[in-house]
């Protein structure tokens, strides 16, 4: 049976729900936003980070919400986009929001599709809501996806920490999730990571690319 934790139970509801109205909802929302924050845009960051590849490739984002960084790799001329959203209530707006992109409600904890089915899948602020004790388990169902690459976006710590998040507990943890995946898995490598200060406080964010060496490997 499907793993469903306290924490899924909580943004799958209201709580959920009053998240996904307070955040961006369009990549031009989110572009000033990041620009506030850190001093450049995500769009910014995504060129950064994928400028490189090709168009063409087919992209899985875990925990979607209303399908604004999928807008934002549209803007870029991304073409095969993919999300998948735990909370309901997000899935309709992103319908609403997007255009040609894939979205369907779905759990990390059992992405619903086949094993190397994308060439890349992300995340993007997922990983940090999710208890450290069943992390492991989503990064095994975005590794099981992904054929060659997985980017992330994630809160930044030396080590695993929970934060009170909006007055609450057991919702909110920072890690060094990058080095969280190699450790899992022998077969990944760092290609790029990015960590970068928020403006106005002393928390940090880190973007980071792995790659599978398997590919390599069979080369």
């Amino acid at each position: 049976m499907e793993k469903f934790t306290d924490q899924m139970q909580q943004w799958s509801l209201e709580f959920g729900k009053e998240y996904t109205d307070r955040n961006p909802h369009t990549i031009e929302a989110m572009d000033k936003l990041y620009k506030q924050q850190f001093g450049l845009t995500r769009t910014e960051l995504n060129l950064t980070f994928l400028d490189s590849f090709d168009r063409s490739i087919r992209i899985l984002e875990v925990g979607s919400n209303v399908g604004a960084q999928l807008q934002g790799l549209r803007k870029i001329r991304f073409k095969n986009l993919y999300g998948i959203e735990i909370q309901p209530y997000a899935v309709e707006v992103s319908k609403q929001n997007t255009e040609n992109i894939n979205l369907i409600q779905g759990s990390a904890f059992d992405i619903p599709f086949k094993d190397s089915y994308f060439d890349l899948v992300f995340t993007s602020g997922l990983l940090i809501h999710i208890n450290p004790d069943d992390s492991s388990i989503a990064m095994a169902e975005i590794y099981r996806c992904a054929s060659e690459y997985v980017w992330g976006f994630e809160y930044y710590a030396d080590k695993y920490s929970e934060i009170p998040y909006r007055g609450r507990r057991n919702l909110l943890w920072k890690g060094d999730f990058a080095k969280l995946y190699c450790d899992q898995f022998s077969d990944l490598e760092l290609v790029q990571e990015k960590r970068i200060k928020y403006l106005d406080n002393d928390n940090v964010d880190s973007m980071f690319l792995i790659r599978k060496n398997s590919k390599n490997d069979e080369q």
